[in-house]
């Protein structure tokens, strides 16, 4: 699939993000109405899984080590403006890793909600690091801005 801004000779390939979650957010709204909230979590976390496999495949390169392959992704997840990644924890042993992402185009401003939101970003990050690391990682979300914190923070680990 070609994702490229052609077409947009006028306008170019960004978007606000007040844009992009206006179709995030009805999208949710309008899952978790037809099949229910976590029907509406597990479809955005896939979504989001889909799109960290195609993403890392297309934009990285998988070749490198790890702290290489780390420092191109914080690269181009600023480039894009998805957020600002960081480790604060990596485990060698276990494969484990504590990352944050701020001002994070799914969630940072949002008012307090009450719920970590960011399903779409634990499954992106799951599918990039799954196929970086050829085994199979889920991604959780254990801080969000939306239930008061200012960055999302995912605890990111391989699946027994």
């Amino acid at each position: 699939m070609n994702f490229s801004a052609d077409g947009r000779g006028n306008l170019g390939g960004d978007i606000p993000v007040a844009v992009y979650r206006l179709m995030e957010y009805s999208l949710k709204e309008e899952l978790e109405d037809r099949f229910g909230t976590e029907e509406q979590k597990q479809i955005f976390r896939s979504a989001g899984y889909r799109a960290g496999v195609f993403f890392v495949k297309n934009q990285l390169d998988l070749s490198q080590e790890l702290n290489a392959f780390i420092a191109a992704l914080q690269s181009r997840l600023a480039e894009l403006k998805i957020g600002v990644l960081r480790v604060e924890r990596f485990e060698e042993n276990s494969g484990k890793l504590i990352l944050t992402v701020s001002e994070d185009a799914d969630c940072s401003g949002l008012p307090l909600l009450g719920e970590a939101v960011c399903n779409y970003d634990e499954g992106f990050i799951s599918g990039i690091m799954s196929t970086y690391m050829k085994r199979k990682y889920s991604a959780v979300e254990i801080d969000c801005w939306a239930t008061g914190d200012r960055v999302c923070r995912f605890c990111v680990e391989p699946e027994e």
